[in-house]
């Protein structure tokens, strides 16, 4: 299984009268992620399923990588995605989507990085997961503890954004 972790772009910061999960994202944020994403499509990234955390940002992006790399399903929103949430929640999520070959994953930080540990058997590793970074980890069994290889990431200021 292919699974490609994508943080969300630069998003609005936060002020009062905001809830941190309706925060957009910005700009200069979907312009970065929209040349990720394009790199990504001409490295042949093509998802079988795009889950996201509920946050509106990380809805947002979802939908640009929908977009930009040609899925045509449904974005499917999940709270083991939230910022917070466990790697192994997460995982048994991917998990259960057992039947898709590639697995796009749109969330946040701490998540990102933890569940990119994880998936790699290697919970002490420190990742630093830059915005609109898009890393791909294959993944050979399915069990409650996954054993993944770390193939690519690519970030905004490898691509040029």
């Amino acid at each position: 299984m292919q699974i490609y972790l994508l943080r969300h772009a630069i998003a609005e910061p936060s002020r009062p009268g905001l809830r941190d999960p309706d925060r957009a994202l910005t700009p200069e944020g979907s312009e970065k992620l929209v040349r990720v994403l394009r790199c990504a499509r001409r490295a042949g990234v093509e998802p079988d399923v795009i889950l996201s955390s509920p946050y509106r940002r990380a809805i947002e992006t979802a939908q640009a990588a929908a977009e930009t790399l040609g899925y045509t399903g449904k974005i499917v929103q999940t709270q083991a995605l939230t910022p917070d949430a466990a790697p192994q929640n997460a995982w048994d999520e991917i998990r259960n989507r057992g039947e898709d070959a590639a697995v796009l994953v749109a969330s946040h930080e701490p998540l990102t990085s933890s569940l990119a540990a994880f998936l790699l058997d290697s919970p002490p590793l420190r990742i630093d997961m830059k915005k609109a970074a898009l890393m791909r980890i294959d993944c050979e069994r399915s069990g409650s503890v996954p054993s993944g290889t770390l193939k690519w990431m690519l970030t905004p200021g490898l691509v040029g954004a």
